[in-house]
């Protein structure tokens, strides 16, 4: 299954990053194979979703991150975040300072799909 794509919920299309349970090696493949899907869109259209739920990152991963989330901000309308425990919470902090994004932050994945789906 692809980590990186759009997904349809409650009528909203949603483009969903699947970092849970990821390598060091696949959280890269996943930052590669969502750039171009994302920046293909109207800026201002993309509801991302992220699940980091037992994703490993590394201090390479975590500047890839920050790079790849700013790059994005003129494309993305809103984004939500599951999954962020422990010291990825650290590292999310880093990524949202660094990108002065705001994200909603859930414990669910379909709370937060839910979320996007009112936006």
């Amino acid at each position: 299954m692809e980590r990186a794509r759009f997904i349809d919920h409650k009528g909203k299309r949603i483009f969903f990053l699947d970092f849970s349970l990821c390598t060091i090696e696949d959280a890269f493949s996943v930052i590669e194979e969502a750039r171009d899907q994302i920046r293909s869109q109207p800026e201002q259209s993309v509801l991302t979703l992220t699940n980091a739920g037992g994703g490993r990152f590394d201090s390479a991963v975590l500047q890839k991150l920050k790079e790849f989330t700013k790059d994005n901000t003129p494309y993305v309308k809103t984004a939500a975040v599951v999954g962020v425990t422990g010291l990825q919470s650290i590292a999310f902090s880093a990524i949202r300072m660094f990108t002065r994004r705001n994200f909603h932050t859930f414990d669910d994945l379909e709370k937060a799909k839910d979320f996007l789906a009112g936006c």
